[in-house]
This record gives structure tokens, C-alpha cells and sequence, in this order.
């Protein structure tokens, strides 16, 4: 994944977003959890090209995030997604668009961190299995 950008779809202008920064809002949560239905959630949306030559992305296209590396990414910063935006992404040819949630501020915080970056899955093996390990540069 490469050529992170921040994205601001115009839900955000809505009054069921709340902005805390540039690029961050608060909002309810749309999951269920253990503790409230209405507890609240940070949410970012970032635009981004996926690296077919790169592990795990060799079939991704805005109409197809690749488990590797979302899946990573995900873990990596403590993320879920919130917004899959299936038009948007219906319609690129290059750019792919994704809202991401925490309950935690810093997790959102640090994902921004990705923008203007790349971060992509470098596989290894290990006892004869294939695992992978994240790269940011």
C-alpha cells in the first residue's frame, strides 16, 4: 500500500461526527460491544494505491482489498474498519477508500502516521509456514 492521503467524505460534516483533529472524528459506534451500544469511536478515512507487486497485493484493486496487508494493518495499529465506501471504490481504477475506527484515540493517531507513506508485508518462513512482517518506510 502506498501513497497514503487523507480522505473526508462529507458524512463528517454531519452532526454524527464530531472533529477532535485534522482528519479524526468522533462518533457512536456502529458494532455492538460489551459495555454500551452507544459508546463512542474515533474514526479516520484514508485514500491509497495498493502494490500489485508487492506480497499479498497481487490481486488488489479498489474493488479488492487483499487480506494481506488490510488484515496487517489492522493489527498493527489496533484498528477495525468502520466504512468500506463500496461506491467510491466501485468506481476507481487506482485510488482505494477506507474508513477506519478504535476506541482509542492514539491508535487513529498513529495510523495517520502512514500518510505520504508506504506499508506493505515482507514474507518470511518459519518451520516450514509462510508468515509475513509489516513494513512502514
Amino acid at each position: 500500500m502506498r501513497n497514503f492521503e487523507n480522505y473526508t467524505p462529507e458524512k463528517y460534516m454531519t452532526s454524527d461526527f464530531q472533529k477532535i483533529e485534522d482528519g479524526i472524528y468522533k462518533t457512536k459506534s456502529p458494532y455492538k460491544t460489551l459495555k454500551e451500544e452507544t459508546e463512542n469511536i474515533f474514526v479516520t478515512s484514508l485514500a491509497f494505491e495498493m502494490e500489485p507487486d508487492c506480497y499479498g497485493e497481487e490481486d488488489a484493486s479498489p474493488r479488492n482489498l487483499t487480506q494481506v496487508p488490510i488484515e496487517g494493518l489492522l493489527d498493527e495499529f489496533n484498528l477495525f474498519v468502520t466504512d468500506f465506501y463500496e461506491q467510491l471504490n466501485e468506481t476507481s481504477e487506482t485510488i482505494c477508500y477506507q474508513e477506519f475506527g478504535s476506541f482509542d484515540l492514539a491508535d487513529i493517531q498513529k495510523l495517520r502516521t502512514l500518510i505520504g507513506k508506504r506499508f506493505y508485508a515482507i514474507p518470511y518462513m518459519e518451520n516450514g509456514e509462510e508468515y509475513y512482517n509489516m513494513v512502514t518506510e
